[in-house]
């Protein structure tokens, strides 16, 4: 094996997401947020499980910055709860929630480890919700006063921000499936969803330059690596449709491209057009600094007539992880370079990257294997990618820290880096925690 090296300035971190992790979900005036509505629903969570105390990271995330110190973090990714500094989602701000993520930023620069802040990551508050959440364009409004309360509060000390963790989920698994919160299953409200998410984004990028704040704001979304089933014209097209739906949707708003001719027809002719008004685009493709990509697989795509969007998911050719996603370790390299070609090579943040790996504990040890091997790939494609000039890649978010409560799963699926024990909050740093130290501390995967 050889190393491959990362540039000079480049960025390890590890990400977390606010519900996932924090638990004191009634603690310190927090609203209501959806998740805790979707969780108390019979049937929305695997066992009935909630996030109301996951790992405990409200109490405990002193114990959490030592481990990211440990492990040789450079950056910690991790998203702000609405509701609990604006517990009805607008007016008066929680003076305890605020004071919450003040003593985490100050804790994470004390040891030596850069902030950076995703503003949104599904627990939309319930205040908002009734009120219509996403459908409503109000809420892409009060969106951006969150943005600027944040901005204000913690702009001094964070340098990096998201404004939105993978819209596509919210819209697709939250308003059209339902399996997510708030769990509609609507395509009416999904074509809302997506214009007024996207919306809520240009908005809140405006207000952070109104700031004048330093550092930089992007935006990160779900991909996956499509490629054609097979070599005939009909999975070529309908791959690039897939790229439609999944990619260009988000990004080519993002980019002064608008949405998809695809797209826009698929949901006219469904009765469900993009309520956009005049200037909304403009807003949208307000200038990023950054791409925020989250990839962990690949999707082999063969055409499907019976379906109205004409695609689908040919079957895996590949093992898969415990979550269904094929062990595609190439898939990072891949999509980097196909995204860098698709709008001009934009300066791109790996916001998320890791394996749902099950291995428990023995003998005090957490020895997974399988993740290490499946980083070590990611990490080299990445790095593969960077050196041939295809991509400016400059930072890596490995997800996640902790094994935390993966949604719909409750704690059943396990991606982190360090173990938890859910009953005693014991936390074990795994092999896999060991490995990317290492990496982190060569600045290069060994593959």
């Amino acid at each position: 094996m050889a190393l491959r090296s990362f540039p000079p300035g480049f960025v390890f971190g590890a990400a977390t997401a606010a519900y996932q992790i924090e638990g004191a979900a009634f603690e310190d005036g927090k609203g209501l947020s959806i998740w805790d509505v979707f969780c108390r629903q019979p049937g929305r969570i695997e066992n009935g499980e909630r996030g109301d105390v996951a790992c405990d990271h409200y109490h405990r995330w002193r114990e959490d910055v030592s481990l990211m110190q440990r492990i040789g973090l450079g950056s910690y990714r991790f998203s702000i709860s609405w509701p609990r500094v604006l517990p009805f989602g607008s007016g008066r701000a929680n003076e305890a929630g605020l004071a919450f993520y003040d003593r985490l930023v100050d804790g994470l620069l004390e040891a030596g480890i850069a902030p950076c802040v995703t503003l949104y990551h599904w627990d939309l508050p319930q205040a908002l919700q009734d009120l219509g959440g996403w459908m409503n364009r109000d809420t892409a409004l009060r969106f951006a006063d969150y943005a600027d309360l944040l901005f204000g509060r913690l702009g001094d000390r964070v340098a990096r921000w998201i404004t939105h963790n993978e819209p596509l989920v919210t819209a697709e698994y939250g308003h059209r499936a339902g399996v997510l919160a708030p769990g509609i299953r609507d395509l009416r409200a999904t074509a809302r969803v997506i214009h007024h998410l996207l919306l809520s984004h240009g908005l809140a990028v405006r207000r952070f330059r109104e700031q004048g704040r330093r550092g930089e704001i992007g935006i990160t979304n779900a991909n996956t690596s499509f490629e054609p089933a097979d070599a005939s014209d009909e999975s070529r097209i309908a791959c690039e449709r897939a790229r439609d739906f999944s990619t260009r949707t988000w990004h080519g708003p993002v980019y002064g491209r608008g949405y998809p001719p695809t797209v826009v027809e698929h949901y006219e002719s469904h009765g469900a057009p993009f309520p956009i008004e005049p200037g909304d685009l403009e807003c949208i493709a307000a200038k990023t600094d950054f791409l925020g990509v989250n990839l962990y697989s690949r999707s082999r795509i063969e055409a499907d007539p019976e379906r109205s969007i004409g695609f689908r998911a040919a079957k895996p050719e590949l093992p898969t992880t415990p979550m269904g996603y094929e062990k595609a370790p190439f898939a990072l390299g891949d999509f980097v370079r196909f995204v860098s070609a698709e709008y001009g090579r934009p300066p791109i943040i790996v916001t998320e990257n890791g394996v749902c790996d099950d291995t428990a504990p023995a003998n005090g040890r957490v020895d997974d294997v399988g993740r290490v091997e499946l980083l070590r790939g990611f990490l080299a494609g990445l790095a593969d990618a960077i050196a041939d000039g295809s991509a400016d890649v400059r930072g890596y978010y490995v997800w996640s820290l902790l094994d935390n409560f993966e949604w719909a799963y409750g704690t059943g699926k396990r991606f982190g880096i360090v173990w938890v024990d859910f009953e005693t909050q014991k936390r074990i740093p795994k092999r896999s925690a060991e490995f990317y130290s290492d990496v982190i501390r060569r600045n290069g995967v060994e593959a």
